[in-house]
């Protein structure tokens, strides 16, 4: 996670440490309260506007020491998408396709899905054999952890 204080040019005074300061404080309690930790997020202040602090570190902001937006969006490690876990998969929405018939969609978070495997779902424990797997409407032999996909399955009614 990174959290970006922008509209620094229209503080006052323009570029504001205390208003930053201020705006550190506020969020890092409430992050505290849903469970991070603001000791490792980088709060970085930047005017969208002007571009100070996105790409270049930028003179209206010398009191700041740390990274710009874009060094703070490279450090960020990617998520890690397990493919020998279970699939876990949660639904965005599901489709009734005439000629088709029922496409639950959504994005594989683990695991695999493929075309012929039997999966269930949860919290009714419906178990159904999955007949097709479509990323961007091309048909895939295997969904990987992070694909968006949709999955034609068979007897489930909408």
């Amino acid at each position: 996670m990174i959290c970006c204080c922008n509209k620094m040019d229209a503080t006052t005074p323009k570029y504001s440490k205390a208003r930053y300061d201020e705006i550190v404080k506020e969020v890092s309690s409430y992050l505290k309260k849903v469970g991070y930790n603001p000791d490792k997020i980088p709060f970085v202040p930047i005017s969208g506007f002007e571009g100070d602090n996105m790409i270049e570190r930028s003179t209206n902001l010398d009191w700041y020491k740390g990274p710009t937006l874009l060094e703070a969006l490279d450090m960020v490690n990617e998520p890690k998408r397990p493919t020998d876990k279970p699939l876990r998969l949660p639904l965005q929405d599901v489709y009734k396709i005439g000629g088709i018939g029922t496409v639950p969609v959504g994005r594989v978070e683990t695991g695999v899905i493929k075309p012929g495997m039997v999966v269930t779902f949860g919290p009714t424990g419906l178990t159904t054999e999955v007949k097709s797997v479509e990323m961007h409407h091309e048909a895939l032999q295997e969904a990987l952890p992070g694909d968006n996909v949709g999955f034609n399955v068979k007897n489930v009614a909408v």
